[in-house]
């Protein structure tokens, strides 16, 4: 059997001049010195030249209508529902800097569900 592999699903945030000032600060430290990143952050950039920051577990809090990436700032998450699922596993926050503007999205991996003797 089986198991399902990770998942990517994007967010609906509203975001702050703060947050957009932070994001761009750390954009332009890591362009200048990628070693002055906080723990837990990795940036790169696409094939069609987007900035791409992922912050790991480590690096962001989920709180009930927010999402709080240490060192940066807030997301304001749109929606009631969670952005994954109970005890899910391995998440990553990423952000895409597009032209249309910034790009939210969580990759998570399910959790596993067993269903042995079940008669």
């Amino acid at each position: 059997m089986g198991h399902t592999k990770s998942r990517e699903v994007a967010l609906a945030v509203r975001t702050t001049e703060e947050l957009q000032k932070g994001l761009d600060d750390l954009r332009d430290a890591w362009k200048r010195d990628p070693a002055t990143l906080p723990k837990g952050l990795t940036c790169s950039e696409s094939k069609e030249g987007q900035f791409v920051l992922v912050a790991a577990e480590s690096a962001f809090i989920t709180i009930p209508g927010a999402c709080v990436i240490k060192g940066i700032g807030a997301i304001e998450l749109l929606g009631a529902a969670p952005a994954f699922e109970e005890g899910a596993k391995s998440k990553a926050l990423i952000l895409k800097a597009t032209p249309e503007g910034w790009k939210f999205s969580v990759k998570f991996v399910p959790p596993i569900i067993r269903e042995r003797n079940a008669k």
